[in-house]
């Protein structure tokens, strides 16, 4: 009897032991499989295409742009690869705070984030557009003096709706909120890069989109924590990969017309 309850104790601390490190995983997607060697990477799966959660495997799963190329850099430099969701203001204090080792989020490497984190060379440079109801002729800077417009926090597009004359910026965490805000009219217009507008616009057939003009640094890089090693050893394989026409293949793949994508893009 003893050693049918001590069978019993070992087989149930067995599945807590189990459980818990299941738990303990949630959140985060892992690639790779080198053992001793691995990265911590922290997005804003928000972001189509660049990031968002996908649930077409049939369970949730970060995919995009960004995930492909990181997923690449990764197999080349031998690292296995575990990917965090956060909200984009959160993605440089958690390179700060050593809880990821590197960010890509479409992440444009300003002046002022130079300060704070190191960046990779540019591998993806996308426009500037103005997001708006069908009809409601906001289609220039200029054209927006007056109107509340929405933009990500602490992205490039907040500084950018803050440059603008006569604007009052409304700052959200993610981009789906700002497109809800928009189509309730809380809203006047959102600033967002032309790839993530192509995919809102296509589900949200109310909406528009005009390209506004690049006045500042544009593109995206990767972001890591100041004095990094691992620019040195990314940056070897993006320019492999713009050479190989690798950058473009994944451009095709996800920016294209039968982009994944684009049935992926809430409509909200």
């Amino acid at each position: 009897m003893k050693r049918i309850r001590l069978l019993l104790t070992l087989f149930f601390t067995a599945i807590a032991a189990a459980f818990l490190i299941t738990a303990c995983n949630g959140g985060t997607t892992t690639s790779g499989a080198s053992p001793g060697k691995s990265l911590t990477m922290a997005t804003s799966a928000d972001y189509p295409p660049f990031e968002f959660v996908s649930s077409a495997s049939g369970t949730q799963e970060i995919v995009g742009f960004d995930i492909d190329i990181a997923k690449y850099i990764a197999e080349k430099t031998g690292y296995s690869l575990q990917i965090q969701n956060i909200d984009f203001n959160g993605l440089l204090p958690a390179l700060q705070s050593k809880r990821a080792d590197f960010v890509m989020a479409g992440m444009t490497p300003t002046e002022e984030r130079k300060k704070n984190v190191d960046f990779s060379d540019i591998y993806y440079e996308a426009k500037n557009t103005i997001v708006a109801k069908k009809g409601a002729n906001l289609t220039t800077g200029a054209s927006l003096s007056g109107k509340k417009v929405g933009v990500q926090l602490s992205s490039i597009q907040e500084g950018v709706a803050k440059k603008i004359p006569g604007v009052t910026p409304v700052a959200l965490n993610r981009i789906s909120e700002l497109v809800q805000e928009l189509k309730t009219g809380r809203i006047d217009a959102v600033i967002m890069e032309d790839t993530v507008a192509k995919g809102f616009t296509a589900t949200n057939t109310e909406l528009e989109f005009n390209v506004i003009p690049n006045e500042e640094q544009a593109g995206s890089a990767i972001a890591f924590p100041k004095g990094s090693a691992l620019s040195a050893e990314f940056n070897p394989v993006l320019k492999e990969m713009i050479a190989s026409g690798k950058i473009e293949e994944l451009v095709t793949k996800w920016f294209g017309d039968n982009s994944p994508a684009a049935a992926q893009t809430p409509a909200t």
